[in-house]
C-alpha cells in the first residue's frame, strides 16, 4: 500500500519555560488511502505504531484532496486519543475525508491560500434494488458518522451541516474560521523589534544647523512676502535693493566681493538704480 504519511521532528523553544523542545511533526500529503483500509489491519496498526513511538505534542500538517473515509475515520480516533496536544494546520487542501480527520486537532489552522471542502460520502455499488437500497443507507450512515466530528468542533446544528454537505461547500480561510472549522489563520513569526540606533552627537549639531537655516529661510520668507505687498515707490525701491544685495553678495569673481552702495534714506534716483543694475549685470 501507498504510505501517504510521513513522520519529522525538529527542536522548538518552549515559550512558557523557554527551554528547548523537541516537537513532531506529522505530514499527510495527496489521497488518504488509496486503497481502502475497510479488512486491512496491518497499515492501521502500522500508523497506530508509529504515532506512539513518541511523546510530546504533534503537530499536523495536512494536504489531502480527500480519500477512503474509513482511513479518515480511524486516523481521526487515532489522533484524538493522543495523549499529547495535536495542533493541525491545513497548508493546502483538506477536502472531503481530510477535512474530517482536520477536526480532530486540539486546534486547527489554515494558511491564508489554503482551501477546506465538505460534501457528501459516495460509493461505487453494483447489484438489484435490494443492494442499491443497503448502499444508500449505508452512505447515510457515514453521512451521519462525519456530521459527529463536525459538530463537535464547530457546534453547528446537525441540520445546517448536512445543508453544507448537500451542497459540497469549499471554504477559504476566513469562512472555514467565521463557521468554526478552524480556530485560525496561520500567519508568520512577527520580526524581531529592530536595534536602537545611538544618538550621534554630530548629527544632533547638523540637525540643529539645519532647523537654524529652516527657521532663516522661513524669516527671509516672511520678510519678502511683506516686501511684497508695500507699494509707496521709496519702500519698493529699498526692497528691491535688498533683495538683490542678499542674493548676489556670497558671488565673487576674480576674489572681488561685489559690492552694492547702501540705501539711504532719501531714495535712489534713477540714475543710481541704473548703476546698481549695471553692475549687478556683471555677476549674472
Amino acid at each position: 500500500m501507498k504510505k501517504f504519511w510521513n513522520w519529522k521532528s525538529r527542536k522548538i523553544r518552549d515559550q512558557a519555560s523557554g527551554e528547548e523542545v523537541s516537537e513532531r511533526v506529522l505530514f499527510l500529503n495527496g489521497t488518504i488511502a488509496e486503497e481502502s483500509w475497510f479488512d486491512d489491519d496491518v497499515t492501521p496498526a502500522l500508523f497506530r505504531e508509529e504515532l506512539n513511538a513518541g511523546t510530546g505534542n504533534i503537530t499536523v500538517w495536512i494536504n489531502s484532496p480527500g480519500g477512503d473515509c474509513v482511513a479518515a475515520a480511524q486516523i481521526y480516533n487515532m489522533l484524538k486519543d493522543y495523549p499529547g496536544k495535536v495542533t493541525v494546520k491545513i497548508d493546502g487542501i483538506a477536502a472531503s475525508a481530510a477535512s474530517v480527520i482536520a477536526m480532530a486537532g486540539d486546534e486547527t489552522y489554515v494558511s491564508p491560500v489554503s482551501m477546506l471542502m465538505i460534501h457528501n460520502p459516495s460509493t461505487i455499488a453494483m447489484g438489484d434494488h435490494t443492494e442499491m437500497e443497503k448502499a444508500i443507507d449505508m452512505l447515510n450512515e457515514v453521512k451521519e458518522s462525519i456530521i459527529n466530528a463536525y459538530v463537535l468542533k464547530t457546534g453547528m446544528s446537525r441540520a445546517r451541516l448536512s445543508h453544507l454537505m448537500d451542497a459540497e461547500t469549499w471554504m477559504n480561510a476566513n469562512t472555514a474560521v467565521e463557521l468554526g472549522f478552524a480556530d485560525g489563520i496561520i500567519t508568520r513569526d512577527a520580526f524581531p523589534p529592530e536595534k536602537e540606533e545611538e544618538d550621534d552627537p554630530d548629527e544632533d549639531e547638523t540637525k540643529e544647523e539645519s532647523e537654524e537655516d529652516d527657521e532663516s529661510t522661513e524669516k527671509e520668507k516672511k520678510r519678502d512676502s511683506v516686501h511684497s505687498m508695500l507699494f509707496s515707490r521709496k519702500a519698493v525701491n529699498n526692497a528691491l535693493l535688498n533683495k538683490l544685495e542678499r542674493h548676489y553678495k556670497p558671488k565673487t569673481k576674480q576674489g572681488i566681493q561685489a559690492e552694492i552702495p547702501a540705501v539711504t534714506e532719501g531714495g535712489r534716483s534713477a540714475d543710481s538704480i541704473r548703476e546698481r543694475l549695471n553692475l549687478m549685470k556683471k555677476f549674472l
